[in-house]
């Protein structure tokens, strides 16, 4: 049971300390909204108990509490279901027993990164890693237990709220005359500015139930992002270098095509995010 579209929801928010919900948060209570913004220390997702407490007297749940250490869940595969499965499985049950809709962030991670052409929202999952698989089974659980519910995935995240690439790339370049990058790995950088304007606009329209893709329009690698961070700060993008993913193995599978089709919500009538470019500059120039 969803509230009337336009109306001021309570919103709960899950993972409050984390990067896209320094965005949201503020772009929830701008739009009207009365949120409850709980981390860990108050809302621990993996408690039953806890999460029917918590989603009382809301009207809507935004889970962004999740595991997202990529490399460590290989080796941490049942500490990373247990939150971003069990604890999903948890909220989507409270929000279904309270009558509210929940809102389950997730990932490219999913899929298993050989397509050719945008995935589609309906598209087989397939996850190649321990993230991927944690993520998929979160995305089963809310989708089972809370019909009424989105999925939102999302896909090369940036912003000023916590560390990402972007912000590494900056860094790098005030320490290095040279760096290589991935040119191997094809995806949608993603402002967390952008996705969380996205989400405020999903729920003013009242969106229908189902899945969605949160990421920017157009697609480059981690070579043209890194590229393009330094032209927007007037540096040369020559002194970022192509490389594989082979020369930077790591503990868990990067998918080599991340880009996500916006099928979904094209059919609902809702704008995706602009161009990845555009994104950045105002990122960038913020």
């Amino acid at each position: 049971m969803s509230a009337a579209s336009g109306r001021a929801r309570r919103v709960l928010v899950t993972g409050a300390n984390g990067m896209l919900a320094h965005d949201l948060v503020p772009a929830l209570r701008a739009a009207g909204h009365v949120v409850s913004a709980l981390d860990r220390a108050d809302l621990d997702v993996t408690d039953a108990a806890q999460c029917v407490a918590g989603v009382t007297g809301h009207d809507l749940v935004v889970n962004l509490a999740a595991w997202t250490a990529v490399d460590d869940a290989e080796s941490h595969e049942p500490q990373a279901f247990s939150v971003n499965a069990v604890g999903a499985a948890n909220l989507a049950r409270a929000a279904a027993q309270a009558g509210v809709r929940i809102v389950q962030l997730s990932t490219d991670y999913v899929f298993d990164g050989l397509a050719t052409e945008p995935y589609a929202a309906h598209h087989l999952a397939a996850p190649a890693s321990a993230y991927g698989r944690t993520k998929a089974a979160g995305e089963w659980a809310v989708r089972a237990l809370c019909p009424d519910s989105w999925v939102v995935r999302t896909a090369w995240l940036y912003g000023a709220g916590g560390p990402n690439f972007v912000t590494t790339m900056l860094r790098l370049a005030g320490e290095r005359d040279e760096l290589s990058v991935v040119a191997d790995q094809h995806g949608q950088p993603t402002s967390t500015l952008d996705l969380a304007d996205l989400l405020v606009r999903m729920i003013a329209a009242d969106a229908p139930a189902g899945v969605y893709h949160g990421t920017a329009t157009g697609e480059t690698t981690w070579h043209g992002l890194a590229q393009a961070v330094f032209e927007h700060q007037g540096l040369a993008p020559a002194r970022v270098r192509p490389t594989t993913s082979a020369a930077y193995a790591r503990a868990a599978p990067r998918p080599a095509y991340s880009v996500l089709s916006h099928d979904t919500l094209l059919t609902a009538g809702i704008s995706p995010i602009g161009d990845w470019r555009e994104g950045l500059d105002r990122h960038l120039s913020g």
